[in-house]
Formats: structure tokens, sequence, C-alpha cells
């Protein structure tokens, strides 16, 4: 980089060569979005199945959505301590470590007879919740994170659908719907630990990096409580809205089978990924261009007015479809564009460039993983309610009337976090620091 000089000559050819921006982006990007790819192969298959028969219970598959997602959550829980203080060094060898769990984990969801088998599913969920903050410790503290990290993030929008369409495909080759999941999850294995060699050549971030957006440490206890003491209002609105949308996306995910087929849309695997591809592409053209604004107080709340934007338009998608002007294709696209929006911003930008704005000592891991441990929280408390409740009519009945309350209530919380940033003022220091969060 111009201006930048760096000592070379003890440095592998590779990062040698991973020097050059262009080359790193594209480099980080394939890697980021391989790996975490590849996870999604040994999470969502088992959503394809209907787990419906004389060999599974009546309702076995919510069963086996809520216990992956509880384990997935409490791993999110156990990952705001150990994400945020977890030594660079350590990550590639601890995310091999975690997914190979998540296999076995798997293997032991075919060999248990149903209902048992709902503890082979909780097991895969507990592993696989940390991998996310793992590989996001690569990217995180640069000039460009944000088209990085929206890389890595259409992986889980592209991913969600064609994995399911994996599963799809595994079924049709006459593979049970019990060892499905693990048959497909050994499939990602080997081109995942390819891509995690990638992300270990992964420079770190350079001096330029962190004049601009702050150095990323490992966080003590300490440094922890720093952050809520300071920004604690702030930050617990952001982490409500976020919530909102977590829930309302993971029912959009866990559950579309449901969903297209109620759009009366069924039998075509390929639908999961033609309706992902589109939102995926939206997310990070929208997402991954906001590292072109430097400033990081304007890039903040630009952030924010994203956020917004995207619920307003999953709300049309929603009124629309209801009022029957928009048909299941155009519902699903718009809505997964309004979903994904905010819940992208914050995982590229919002905490990216609150870091950076603050100065405080800090990990964008610790942040994320604080916001995601409850979205995932208030994800089982839905999927608890739809099992006990056992709400009348079909599942796209359900998901509509959910969907409306909740993309209310996020909006509220969004504004909310601006009018708070709005008023609150932070020290100077370094390039890209501001004076005041007014926008």
């Amino acid at each position: 980089m111009s201006g930048e000089t760096f000592n070379t000559t003890r440095e592998p050819a590779i990062q040698r060569w991973l020097r050059q921006p262009a080359l790193l982006a594209l480099w980080s990007v394939v890697a980021a979005f391989g790996t975490y790819a590849c996870m999604y192969g040994l999470r969502k298959p088992f959503t394809a199945a209907g787990f419906a028969g004389s060999e599974f219970p009546v309702g076995f598959k919510i069963w086996l959505v809520t216990a992956q997602v509880l384990g997935y959550t409490l791993s999110k829980f156990i990952g705001i301590g150990v994400i945020a203080g977890m030594p660079p060094a350590r990550r590639a060898g601890v995310l091999l470590g975690l997914v190979g769990t998540a296999e076995l984990a798997l293997v032991l969801f075919g060999l248990l007879p149903p209902p048992l088998s709902v503890v082979g599913l909780f097991l895969n969920g507990l592993p696989l919740g940390m991998v996310f903050g793992l590989v996001l410790g690569f990217l995180e503290g640069r000039r460009m994170t944000e088209a990085l990290v929206a890389g890595l993030c259409a992986s889980f929008i592209l991913a969600d659908g064609f994995s399911k369409s994996i599963g799809s495909l595994t079924l049709g080759w006459g593979v049970p719907d019990r060892w499905m999941p693990a048959v497909a999850g050994l499939m990602f294995l080997v081109p995942l630990t390819g891509f995690v060699a990638m992300l270990r050549q992964i420079p770190p971030p350079n001096p330029a990096d962190v004049a601009e957006r702050a150095e990323r440490a490992p966080m003590s206890r300490a440094d922890r409580w720093h952050w809520l003491q300071r920004h604690g209002l702030g930050i617990c609105l952001i982490c409500v809205g976020y919530l909102l949308v977590t829930i309302l996306r993971s029912l959009r995910a866990d559950f579309a089978p449901e969903i297209w087929a109620a759009l009366g849309t069924t039998g075509q695997p390929g639908v999961f990924i033609r309706s992902e591809l589109w939102v995926t592409l939206g997310i990070v053209a929208v997402n991954g261009s906001v590292f072109l604004v430097r400033d990081n107080r304007r890039s903040f709340f630009l952030s924010l007015a994203v956020s917004l934007g995207g619920l307003l338009a999953a709300t049309v998608a929603v009124i629309g479809q209801r009022s029957g002007w928009l048909e299941g294709l155009p519902f699903m696209i718009l809505l997964g564009l309004g979903l994904y929006l905010p819940y992208v911003a914050v995982h590229t930008t919002v905490f990216e460039r609150l870091i950076a704005m603050t100065r405080d000592r800090g990990n964008l891991g610790y942040l994320l993983y604080l916001a995601d441990a409850f979205g995932y929280l208030g994800y089982v408390a839905v999927m608890g309610f739809k099992l006990i409740a056992k709400p009348a009519g079909d599942f796209l009945v359900f998901f509509q009337h959910t969907a409306l309350v909740t993309l209310m209530l996020a909006v509220i919380a969004f504004a909310g976090a601006w009018a708070v940033f709005a008023v609150r003022r932070t020290a100077a220091g370094g390039r890209g620091a501001i004076r005041s969060l007014v926008p």
C-alpha cells in the first residue's frame, strides 16, 4: 500500500503477495465465504427433510429446529467471552475442532432413535455457533472491512438455500431422513479445511488500517464491562432491533419449505437458491459498498438508515403478499432483502464503525456475539411458543402475523439507537475519529 513499508525478507511468498490490497480482498472474501458456506453444510441441510412418517413423532421437525437453535444460542453466550478473548494464532485450530465436533454430532443424530436423536442436533449447534466469530476475526479492523464482511455474510444468505438444496438432493439419492444431515455434512468437510488454510494466510491489519479503524485486541472482562458502562443504552437498543430481525430471519430460513409450500411452490429444490441468489446480490451491493464512506460517523449513521430502509421494505413485502398483489418469488426476495439489510449491516458496519469512533479497546466479535446471543435466545422463545401454543391455521399465517409485529418493534429499536448516539459525544483520535456523533 502507498507509503507503507514491510519487512518481507522472512515472510512466506503468499503473504508478500497478499500485501497487495486487491489480491488481499479477493483472497479474504473467498476464504471467509468458503469457510462459512461449508459450515452451513453441517448446520442447515436437515431442514430440507420433513421428518414425517411412522418413524418420527408428529411435529418432530419443530423439536429438531428448536434443539439445534438452543445449542447454537448457548454457543453464542459462551462465545461472548471466548471469541472476545481469542488470540489470533489459535483461531484456525479451534475452528477446525468445532466443525469436526459438529459432524460427529450429526452421526450421533443418525445413530440415536427418535425422539432421542434430538440430542444430536443440540450438540451439532453447540460448536457451530462460534464459527462466525472466529472467521470474523481474520477480517475486522481494516479499511475495507465492510466489503470483506459483506462477502462473508453473503455465505449465510446464499449457503442457506444451497445447503437445503444439497439436503433435498441427498434425500433424492435415497438417503434416509435421519442420515441425510451427516451425509450432506461430510461432503463439505474437505473443502472447508482448504478454506481454513486460506484464512491462516491472511496478514493482520497494516498500520494505516489501525490508524483509521483502531487496533483490535483480545478483551479482558474489564474491557467488556467498560463497553457496557460507557455505551450500554445504545448497544442495548441495537441488540433489541437485531434480536427482532434475527427472529424473523431465522423463521424465514428454517421454515422455508413450509412457507414455499403455502405459497404454492413445492418439489423444486432449486427454488431455495433462486430466491437467495437475488437477495445475496442486493445485500452485498448495498452493505459492501459502505466501506467507500471513509468518515466513521457518517458510515455509522448510514448503516442505521440502511437498516431502517430494509425493515420498511420487509413490511411492504408482507402487506403485499397478504393483499394478493405480490406473488411467491417476489415476496420471498423482497422479504429477504428487507431482513438481511439490517442483519448484515450490524455484522459489517454498525459495530465496526462504533469501535472506530470510540477508539476503546475491543473487537467486533465481542459486540456481535453480545447481539447474537440475545437474538437467538429470542428465536428459541418463538419456537417454544409455536410448540406449546400451536397457533391455528397454516404456518404462513402465523409467519405473517409475527412478521408485522416484529418489524414494527424493530423499527422503533433502530430509530431509538439513532437518537441515543445522535446526542452522544466521543473523544477524537486518529483518522476517522469524530468529535460529535450528530450526523
